[in-house]
């Protein structure tokens, strides 16, 4: 393999959706390097910020039946239980809730955290107040998916946050998706909140970091009660 092609390798691609960003901030830091050259090596550095936050990473699923795994990449912000929304036409009842805080740092295209089939999808317009407070699930403009599996439904909400203004979808609802598939994005931070089906027990801890479409949330195969977690 030639160098060139070994940097290639480690360059993630771009996802499409920011394509637009990209040439808009390149377009900008060619203005500010006209302008004044070091307000146009600030641009250059937003630029590949911009680049870096639409990339789109090759990611290896676990597949076997029952694993739920982590629709975005992020911090595992909160586990608790947490009646859904209405409109996912879940139950009155708490459920089991992973919360997925993403930065602007972080890759933001989302994955489906099972296989199974969309049954539901439901938009909600709301504010944009931080994403990592508890309340954000309710308040916040969000995007809701239900995906019917054998071992249950499970609920999966794109949630805009303080800078996210732009919850994208790829899917509709009645088709089928593959554990660790691309259902949308969520544009400059924000949150993704999974709704497990009731007495699943989850297999992650609060400030873990999660890569989408790799990290194992939930087996519902495993009852494991004893299960803790250390932080060292």
């Amino acid at each position: 393999m030639s160098i060139t092609d070994s940097i290639r390798g480690q360059i993630p691609p771009i996802h499409p959706e920011g394509y637009p960003f990209i040439g808009g901030f390149a377009l900008v830091t060619l203005i500010l390097f006209w302008i004044w050259s070091p307000l146009g090596w600030i641009g250059t550095v937003l630029t590949i910020w911009c680049a870096l936050f639409f990339r789109d990473p090759v990611r290896v699923t676990p597949v076997r039946d029952g694993i739920v795994v982590a629709p975005a990449d992020g911090r595992i912000s909160m586990i608790t239980q947490a009646l859904p929304p209405a409109e996912l036409g879940l139950g009155d009842r708490p459920l089991p809730r992973v919360s997925i805080f993403m930065s602007v740092f972080n890759c933001h295209v989302n994955r489906s955290p099972v296989t199974g089939r969309i049954d539901r999808i439901a938009y909600r317009p709301g504010k944009f107040i931080n994403a990592e407070l508890d309340k954000a699930s309710e308040d916040n403009e969000r995007n809701s998916l239900v995906i019917s599996t054998p071992q249950g439904r499970i609920g999966v909400i794109q949630i805009a946050g303080l800078v996210a203004r732009r919850i994208v979808s790829f899917v509709r609802e009645g088709q089928s998706i593959g554990a660790g598939e691309r259902f949308g994005l969520i544009r400059f931070g924000s949150r993704l909140d999974v709704y497990l089906p009731d007495g699943t027990k989850p297999l992650v801890a609060e400030g873990q970091t999660a890569l989408a479409g790799e990290t194992i949330l939930a087996d519902f195969r495993v009852n494991d009660p004893g299960r803790t977690f250390r932080s060292i």
